[in-house]
């Protein structure tokens, strides 16, 4: 849908996917193929390899410099994906309220705390959020570990999240939703027609290269599923299962996270890609254009 509504907008796609960004995870994140990006030129794919790491932030910085130049180009801006904290900090910098807890995270950092001492870990603090560390009391164990909480689960220090508002971007939010049903059987079905274009092998040749099983790029969905089967923990069938299981949890999640987001446009996506977009086209020629 990205592809045509780009194609009828002379414009370009900024993806917003935190799986994309990797190279070498193709078939697993639905990457566009070869040939759809002749058709229309895509960004923030293949940033980079599986081992490095990449944040909110960092997506932010090459997201911005990304629409200055396609701007620049006299084309429009689509920013596409389903990366809902991508979206939040493009569209509104770092002025709304940090993400929950992470419960694993919260837990370990206490368990260090209590072995390291607080001033150990509000050194560690300073190194990566200097603001924040010289706000917080190097006994205050509560603060400093939220604070290293964040920046870990984020990537994004604590201080940037809180600061004043920025000025938001300008854009036009569409959200696609579809009965239930639906959606889950899409979901089933493009599980099986990745595992058909070769997503075990794709899963095989990351390994093959070195790449350890627990980085976050790999803990993906689908990626962490066939991984399991490989170490002989699940059967191929059982991992498909879980992995659709597990997609359609995912999918309720995010449809959650957005339906927070203030004005977002909901479109029925149930008919079809060609007339979901021509209903966005209708909206944005409502809307006075891009």
């Amino acid at each position: 849908m990205g592809i045509l509504l780009a194609e009828a907008l002379d414009g370009e796609i900024i993806s917003a996917d935190s799986g994309a960004v990797y190279r070498g995870l193709d078939i697993g994140t639905a990457k566009p193929t070869p040939e759809e990006q002749q058709r229309v030129r895509f960004h923030l794919i293949d940033v980079v390899d599986p081992d490095e790491v990449f944040t909110a932030s960092r997506f932010r910085e090459l997201a911005l410099e990304a629409i200055e130049s396609i701007r620049a180009r006299g084309k429009r801006v689509l920013i596409v994906g389903g990366t809902g904290l991508y979206l939040r900090v493009l569209l509104h910098g770092f002025s709304l309220a940090p993400p929950p807890a992470s419960p694993e995270i919260r837990e370990r950092l206490m368990a260090e705390c209590k072995t390291l001492g607080t001033h150990a870990m509000h050194a560690r603090l300073k190194q990566v959020d200097p603001v924040a560390a010289a706000r917080i009391h190097p006994n205050d164990a509560v603060r400093i570990v939220r604070a290293l909480e964040v920046y870990e689960a984020t990537g994004v220090p604590i201080s940037q999240w809180q600061r004043r508002a920025e000025s938001e971007l300008p854009s036009l939010k569409v959200g696609l939703t579809m009965p239930r049903q639906q959606l889950y059987a899409r979901i089933d079905a493009r599980v099986d027609q990745m595992m058909a274009q070769g997503f075990l092998q794709e899963v095989q040749n990351l390994l093959q290269k070195g790449y350890n099983k627990d980085l976050p790029a790999l803990k993906g969905l689908g990626y962490r599923h066939m991984i399991e089967y490989l170490e002989g923990r699940l059967s191929l069938e059982e991992a498909v299962r879980l992995w659709k299981r597990d997609t359609r949890r995912f999918a309720k999640r995010q449809m959650t996270w957005f339906r927070k987001e203030p004005g977002v446009h909901w479109l029925d996506a149930s008919a079809g890609a060609e007339k979901t977009a021509q209903h966005i086209l209708s909206l944005i020629e409502q809307q006075g254009g891009l």
